[in-house]
């Protein structure tokens, strides 16, 4: 479980009968499905879904964009995201004129890289498929984000997160844990990935955790680390590689800046940071708080940096940022064992391969 302090940690166990209770109803929801009381439509198509069993914090996001990043060259694929916190319902598909508060800041992210990419979001993915089937029926796969729980829709192929130091076997249900599905729903997945692990894992540390997990017969298990690459300015683009001796305003709301917070100390002199709610929509009013911030720093070389997730949520106030050092800091999955090809190849042979399941 993800606790920030004693205090919210204790809070959080006072509210055990509410997660007792989520907790029935979960699974109480989850056998419903399994004995086809409540049925999951099925698509004659390649579906692709990414989630987790808990809220946030284990990498939905960049292992979407690197399944784009590997599929794109390939097949005629779309993402499929809900768009968490948009201004906008139903089902919208992106277009050049299209902003983060209509589609969401995640699926804007795969928008403004991939411009050619099919971009759509739905809250009731069962309606927004074939309406995005409709809109580009050129398409050979569609990636589902977020969409593990969803199980109005049985996605052909689940890849499943869960974050090293955080596992769904060692959680419990919302309130008092972050869990919003059930463990047992992990038999679904095709693939578990076991995401934020250090570097330096060892295979004795691989194989406890697969223990831990207990996959089941035919489940691959991959373990991925996070690879932070080459800060760019959020407007230009231009690069700027970290010299040691600056001092960085740190500017995040995402679900778990951790690891994040940690890279940056290592990286950077010293660091301050302005901490904002997971999906935060940024006013003009943040934008000056953060220049106030960084203004009263004393430092002779500083910067601002933030995430590219919370970028797409900044690049409206482009006046005000074309003068000011506010640089990007991209984020990618890199698979530990050199385990990249047989994920790659399992993920390209589902498409290829496709038969719809019984």
């Amino acid at each position: 479980m993800n606790f920030n302090n004693i205090f919210l940690k204790s809070f959080r166990f006072l509210l055990l009968p509410f997660a007792l209770l989520y907790g029935l109803i979960v699974i109480i929801r989850n056998f419903l499905y399994d004995k086809d009381y409540f049925k999951s439509a099925q698509f004659n198509f390649p579906l692709i879904c990414v989630g987790n069993l808990s809220v946030g914090g284990t990498g939905k996001s960049p292992m979407t964009e690197y399944l784009i990043r590997l599929l794109y060259p390939q097949f005629r694929i779309a993402a499929l995201s809900r768009g968490y916190k948009r201004k906008t319902k139903g089902y919208v598909l992106a277009s050049d004129t299209t902003t983060a508060l209509e589609i969401g800041d995640e699926p804007m992210q795969f928008h403004l890289k991939f411009p050619d990419l099919a971009v759509a979001v739905g809250e009731e993915r069962i309606v927004a498929i074939p309406q995005l089937l409709h809109d580009r029926p050129d398409l050979q796969a569609i990636i589902l984000d977020d969409a593990f729980q969803h199980r109005e829709v049985r996605a052909g192929f689940n890849i499943l997160l869960t974050a090293y130091g955080d596992i769904y076997t060692k959680d419990f249900f919302l309130p008092t844990g972050d869990l919003r599905d059930q463990p047992a729903s992990a038999k679904r997945a095709d693939i578990i990935i076991v995401t934020k692990c250090p570097a330096t894992l060892t295979a004795n540390e691989r194989n406890e955790l697969v223990n831990e997990l207990e996959p089941e017969k035919g489940q691959q298990v991959f373990f991925t680390t996070i690879e932070y690459g080459v800060p760019y300015h959020i407007l230009s683009g231009e690069k700027r590689n970290f010299s040691g001796n600056e001092e960085v305003l740190l500017v995040s709301g995402i679900a778990n800046p951790a690891q994040l917070k940690k890279y940056v100390a290592h990286k950077a002199e010293t660091y301050e940071q302005m901490n904002y709610s997971d999906h935060h929509i940024f006013r003009i009013d943040d934008l000056k708080d953060i220049r106030t911030k960084f203004d009263e720093m004393d430092a002779a070389e500083k910067i601002m940096l933030t995430t590219e997730k919370d970028a797409v949520r900044l690049i409206k106030f482009k006046d005000e940022l074309q003068q000011m050092p506010f640089y990007v800091l991209p984020i990618q999955h890199s698979f530990l064992f050199g385990d990249v090809d047989k994920f790659n190849h399992a993920v390209v042979d589902f498409i290829t391969n496709f038969k719809m399941k019984e």
